[in-house]
């Protein structure tokens, strides 16, 4: 159960739609308003109480660490681990021409974590960046590189570039919280820009998270 429970709270940092609005903002600007706060970067240095970071734009950062902060290792995984009825979530393009999206990840979700933040809604990857989080219905072509993900209100035809990261999640714990780790942390910015992280993501033997 208590398994269960850290990976259910690992899965839906990558998929919370209750974030998406707010990241873009919160990584660029020091002045950010209060609220939800993703930020992406290398692990610098860990305290009891709290970590130090450099973002992704070139930013030094400390971020406090919540008491109930959730910790998940991000692992890399291969396209074989994408099978009609996984249960994914990836972040893509905007729409192409034909209506299909172009994957910039894919995150494979244990079986467990079926339905976690399920649904297609705007992310922070770039202009017109979007997430879906769904089961597969279908795999097209000899490689599986387009497939068809249902999130119960609709569906996303979405094709897989070859080099395109495929990671999978595993719970950890402070432990994993190591200088010169690669990480995405979510949690909440305070009116004076403060940020405390509720949970972070860890990248796995030097992987970067790409969610």
């Amino acid at each position: 159960m208590q398994r269960r429970m850290l990976m259910a709270a690992a899965c839906a940092m990558l998929v919370g739609g209750a974030l998406a609005g707010a990241t873009a903002q919160a990584q660029s600007s020091p002045r950010a308003a209060a609220g939800p706060a993703r930020l992406r970067g290398t692990l610098e240095g860990v305290t009891e109480t709290g970590i130090a970071m450099t973002t992704r734009a070139g930013a030094h950062v400390t971020v406090a660490l919540s008491p109930q902060l959730r910790v998940a290792l991000v692992v890399a995984a291969k396209i074989e681990d994408i099978r009609p009825n996984s249960y994914i979530g990836t972040a893509a393009t905007a729409p192409q021409p034909d209506g299909s999206l172009r994957a910039l990840e894919v995150s494979v979700f244990p079986p467990e974590m079926r339905g976690t933040g399920q649904g297609h809604f705007a992310w922070d990857l770039g202009e017109g960046s979007s997430m879906t989080n769904g089961t597969v219905g279908s795999l097209v072509g000899t490689s599986g590189r387009t497939m068809v993900v249902n999130y119960g209100s609709g569906e996303k035809r979405i094709v897989i570039p070859d080099d395109v990261p495929i990671v999978s999640v595993e719970p950890a714990d402070r432990a994993a919280l190591k200088p010169g780790t690669r990480i995405v942390v979510n949690g909440q910015r305070e009116a004076g820009g403060a940020v405390t992280a509720a949970t972070i993501l860890v990248g796995k033997d030097g992987l970067t998270p790409p969610m």
